[in-house]
Order: C-alpha cells, then sequence, then structure tokens
C-alpha cells in the first residue's frame, strides 16, 4: 500500500490542474461552466474560536474528521500534492485515491484556511475552499466555497448519486469543524 501511495504521488505531483481557472475560490465570484456551491455555518465568538478553527482547518481537520486519509500529511502549504483517500465503511475496498494539490492559503487575524483544486484521477474538476472568518462584530464562521463538475467516467454516470456525496460530504465537513469548536 506504502509504495502505491509513493507512486501515485510522484505520478500526481507531475501533473497540473485539471481546470483553468485555478485560485478562483479566493475572490468573489466563482466562474462559468461549474455547479456552485457554498455553505457555512457559525462556530462561535472570539479570536480563540477563530484560531481553534483555524488550526483544525489547516491541519487538513476538515477531511480527517469525515472520514478521509490525507497522504501525506502535514498543515495545508500552497503548492503541496496530496491524496485523499475514501473507503467504503467497514470495507478496505474499494478505496478512492483523490489526487489534489493546494492552490492558496490564507493565515491572517481575521482569516484563516485553504483550498485545493483536482488533479488528473479526481472524480470532479474544479475547487474547494475551506475558511474559518470572524466578523466585524467577532463572530466567526466557517464556510466551504466550491465549482466543480464532474469528470471521471463513473461520477457521470451516476450523476445524482455523485452530486448527493458532494453535497452530503460538504454537509459533513460544516458539522466536523463545528463539533472540533465545541470540544
Amino acid at each position: 500500500m506504502a509504495t502505491d501511495l509513493r507512486r501515485r504521488l510522484l505520478a500526481a505531483h507531475a501533473t497540473a490542474p485539471t481546470y483553468a481557472e485555478v485560485g478562483a475560490t479566493r475572490g468573489g465570484r466563482l466562474p462559468d461552466g461549474y455547479a456552485h456551491l457554498r455553505r457555512r455555518v457559525h462556530l462561535g465568538h472570539g479570536p480563540e474560536v477563530l484560531q481553534r478553527a483555524g488550526r483544525y482547518v489547516l491541519g487538513w481537520g476538515t477531511q480527517l474528521g469525515t472520514g478521509f486519509a490525507v497522504h501525506p500529511g502535514g498543515p495545508a502549504r500552497p503548492g503541496a500534492t496530496v491524496l485523499l483517500r475514501l473507503s467504503l465503511p467497514g470495507s478496505r475496498w474499494p478505496r478512492l485515491v483523490i489526487p489534489c494539490r493546494v492552490v492558496w492559503t490564507v493565515d491572517e487575524p481575521d482569516r484563516v484556511g485553504f483550498a485545493y483544486g483536482t488533479l488528473p484521477g479526481h472524480p470532479e474538476c474544479g475547487e474547494e475552499a475551506f475558511l474559518v472568518s470572524m466578523d466585524a462584530d467577532g463572530e466567526v464562521w466557517f464556510e466551504v466555497t466550491a465549482f466543480s463538475r464532474l469528470s471521471a467516467w463513473y461520477a457521470r454516470l451516476g450523476r445524482p448519486v455523485a452530486l448527493l456525496c458532494q453535497h452530503l460530504a460538504i454537509e459533513r465537513y460544516l458539522t466536523a469543524v463545528a463539533a472540533h469548536v465545541d470540544r
């Protein structure tokens, strides 16, 4: 397994994102030609909540907290290539290996987060951003922003199921970060 992951990671490093609009989740307007998704949850109040949630998000806690494994580990850094792995519950197989690249990060007094984009082999084409922010009143929010379209044959074939899985994953991301902050 480790040799296979190493081989897949090396192959992913050598590829470019599967979409032209790299970094578009950082701005306000998402690109045309994709499905857009933007969801957020209130986490609490104050800088401590922002920092706690921000560390969790930059450490891939959003993904780890929803059942993904991240290879290699370590905090999200711009340009880092990772493999997200997902297994069906109660089974080692089939295991989906999803290559992604971190396209931007932010670690500021009122915003912490990152975005990753899809690489060849990802079932979708596009970008997802995970951002914790504090507004002028000190309220802290976690927001997931994404633009995507299905690209893998199995995702396109099972379009309704694939879209449902994406929406469920987003809801689980929101729940994982909120639960981490509430601990």
